[in-house]
């Protein structure tokens, strides 16, 4: 019945479905509904390879590390 509600308020919103976004990966549109289940990418292909450069530190978040790479660091 949940499923009901949810598909029902989706429905009457139609706000959601028109909106449009470029691939971070590839710049293909991609639309902000269920026939895109890897949003904001196009495709699974894209997401893995994004994953890859975040994997492989390709791709960082600007800043002082959270890990500090000091010799006070101790494997216990």
């Amino acid at each position: 019945m949940s499923d009901k509600t949810a598909s029902t308020k989706s429905g009457s919103s139609n706000s959601t479905s028109n909106i449009v976004l470029q691939c971070p990966q590839c710049k293909k549109p991609v639309h902000w509904n269920e026939n895109y289940p890897n949003r904001p990418f196009c495709s699974k292909r894209c997401q893995q390879l994004d994953f890859g450069e975040w994997a492989t530190e390709q791709n960082t978040i600007a800043g002082d590390s959270a890990l500090a790479d000091s010799e006070d660091w101790q494997d216990d």
